[in-house]
């Protein structure tokens, strides 16, 4: 591997995989897919003008493949089955950790895909003007689109918990 390629790997790796687990909610598959999104990557002959938004397209790309396979009911999602202790967890904490993965997905799931895109690309690291770049939104749109998708998705989860009444705040 060409040394910069290889210091993009390094610097995109935890981001690209933090971004894959984001969208498929499962670590190791999503360990799997950015190895794939950089096999790729080593197979094109050009480097793209902006790598790490290639990469990243790449990712999406493979993740909604992902999850049409997994609503195919090939796939099924898993916990992390450790915590920080290096014990397992109880299983009132799995069952917790569950319903909070079920409840974040769901509301996200109540977003756009733009919306959508734009959250998981900005905590994945980007600067506006590659979420711009990738989601075709011109660069003074996408904090518009930032504050809305956190707004809708603020008001989904809640109600998912059940509990606050989000809309009064608003």
């Amino acid at each position: 591997m060409s040394e910069p390629r290889a210091s993009l790997y390094r610097e995109v790796w935890g981001d690209l995989v933090r971004y894959i687990d984001r969208r498929i909610w499962d670590p190791e598959r999503a360990q799997e897919l950015a190895q794939e999104v950089f096999i790729r990557a080593l197979g094109e002959e050009r480097t793209p003008d902006s790598p790490r938004a290639w990469l990243f397209t790449v990712a999406a790309n493979l993740t909604r493949d992902e999850a049409r396979r997994a609503i195919r009911g090939r796939e099924k999602l898993r916990l992390v089955a450790a915590d920080e202790g290096g014990g397992a967890p109880s299983p009132d904490e799995i069952l917790t950790i569950q319903q909070t993965r079920d409840r974040v997905r769901e509301a996200l799931g109540s977003l756009n895909e733009r919306e959508r895109e734009s959250l998981l690309m900005v905590e994945a690291g980007f600067s506006y003007a590659e979420i711009a770049e990738a989601t075709g939104l011109s660069p003074g749109a996408v904090g518009t689109t930032l504050s809305r998708a956190r707004r809708k998705l603020a008001v989904a989860y809640a109600e998912l918990e059940g509990g606050e009444d989000v809309h009064a705040a608003h």
